[in-house]
């Protein structure tokens, strides 16, 4: 392998995580469930599969079309800020009256897949975020790359996206001693709260 592809590699292994690690309601979604180690691995090939094929359709060149679409681009901006508000709103009420621990959180949730990919889904999907930072942002520096050299681009972009996916849901579940105590769980839904209104704000800014 030539220093140039190494190069084109890393540059996209680099610009992918600077965009994809960050506070976000996917990634605290991720958090939550990975903690109490439910579908840990359906949650991490969803969101970084999703992550792939938004990468190769931003890099491609086909991003820009999509970009422009401003039906599509409302809809994402509108229908996520309403179900992040009311999502939000959820974990304000969790974090006040519900008293959470890993074993009940095992209990109520392990045969709720189904709510899992739906939710997960949700949050990405409705996510305008997740069309700026792969469709447009990865898409123009990809663009910027010789034709032949976009695919490593590509790809390390895409194994950045893998890697702090799996990190995340798997990794969450190091933190389990911690949320042994209901409080925890009090804190952890508040400030996903918190994160949740602020996205849904900042998408109608």
């Amino acid at each position: 392998m030539n220093t140039l592809i190494l190069f084109t590699f890393f540059k996209g292994l680099s610009v992918g995580a600077g965009l994809i690690i960050a506070i976000g309601a996917q990634n605290a979604f991720v958090l939550k469930n990975g903690i109490t180690r439910k579908h840990v691995f359906t949650m991490a090939i969803i969101c970084s599969l999703i992550d792939a094929i938004m990468i190769y359709i931003g890099v491609s060149g086909l991003g820009h079309f999509i970009a422009e679409s401003t039906v599509l681009l409302n809809i994402a901006k509108y229908g996520g800020a309403l179900f992040l508000f009311y999502y939000g709103t959820k974990s304000f009420y969790s974090a006040v009256y519900i008293a959470h621990s890993i074993a009940n959180a095992d209990i109520n949730d392990s045969n709720n897949l189904k709510k899992t990919i739906i939710t997960l889904l949700t949050l990405s999907l409705l996510n305008p975020h997740l069309y700026l930072d792969t469709l447009v942002l990865l898409g123009s520096i990809g663009a910027q790359i010789a034709e032949n050299q976009r695919i490593y681009f590509t790809i390390g972009a895409v194994c950045a996206s893998f890697l702090w996916f799996f990190s995340l849901a798997y990794g969450a579940r190091y933190l389990s001693p911690l949320f042994k105590k209901p409080v925890s769980w009090k804190i952890l839904d508040a400030i996903i709260g918190i994160i949740m209104w602020a996205i849904a704000g900042s998408l109608l800014i």
